[in-house]
């Protein structure tokens, strides 16, 4: 994923925790802030394992986003990762934030769900 798509500032990812939606499941939190810009932003704590298994969370989870990065609305967006998402494979993972963003809506053309 590009350097413009990701968050990189801790006062970007206090943004979306403090003002964005958020959907959750087993292995993710996803959380969502309307906004120009479409940015991405993806946080694992100690609490997933050591460095090692935190980077390879990480970069599944990047390449999770990558291609659908045209299809979803512009806005700023923060990943959570739960301990158990380190045993899931690309492909649950993949299969589980798809789950989340459409729960939310967050596909371009989508309109939103009235609970």
């Amino acid at each position: 994923m590009q350097k413009q798509h990701r968050l990189s500032r801790n006062r970007q990812f206090s943004y979306v925790y403090r003002r964005g939606f958020k959907a959750s499941n087993r292995e993710l939190t996803l959380l969502y802030v309307k906004n120009q810009q479409q940015r991405v932003g993806f946080s694992v704590s100690k609490k997933v394992g050591g460095a090692v298994v935190r980077n390879l969370t990480k970069r599944r989870l990047r390449e999770c986003v990558r291609p659908w990065l045209p299809e979803m609305k512009c806005g700023l967006y923060v990943v959570v990762a739960h301990p158990c998402a380190a045993q899931r494979t690309y492909a649950q993972l993949k299969l589980s934030l798809g789950s989340l963003m459409s729960k939310m809506s967050l596909y371009r053309g989508e309109t939103p769900r009235t609970p």
